[in-house]
């Protein structure tokens, strides 16, 4: 009788710090995005625009990976998931990263707003209707 394999984190770490990596491009560019808002001048948009276009999919495939190796993580016991530090830190430092990006986009919207360069009723309806819904997801996916 073979015993049955236990899920590998292995892939899951991997995933995870190519996701922080990614995560850091993004707020390397919301950075210089904030830069170029506060500077007098044009701003720049579609060289913004051209590098989100090549970031998305690199976000989507990164996320549509750490899914498909959740699946594996949430096969392991609560005793042996809490075994796996560099997961949970890995897991929390994506966390912190993303809370940092969405709240410097945020400002960054705002700066766009006050400028005139996108019309209010462009803005994601979550947002306007929900405004504490970054927090409160983070929370939720906090102890997870």
């Amino acid at each position: 009788m073979n015993p049955i394999p236990k899920p590998n984190p292995a892939p899951l770490i991997e995933e995870l710090r190519a996701h922080l990596d990614l995560g850091a491009e993004l707020l390397s560019l919301a950075h210089r995005e904030h830069q170029a808002l506060h500077a007098p001048g044009e701003f720049p948009a579609s060289e913004f625009d051209q590098i989100r276009k090549v970031l998305l999919p690199r976000l989507k495939y990164s996320i549509e990976c750490i899914g498909k190796s959740r699946q594996a993580w949430q096969q392991l016991s609560q005793a042996e998931r809490a075994r796996q530090v560099k997961v949970t830190n890995l897991v929390r430092a994506n966390m912190d990263l993303i809370m940092k990006v969405l709240m410097l986009d945020r400002e960054n919207e705002q700066m766009l707003l006050r400028r005139g360069l996108i019309p209010a009723q462009h803005l994601h309806r979550a947002r306007h209707t929900h405004p504490h819904f970054v927090a409160s997801l983070y929370r939720r996916n906090n102890g997870n």
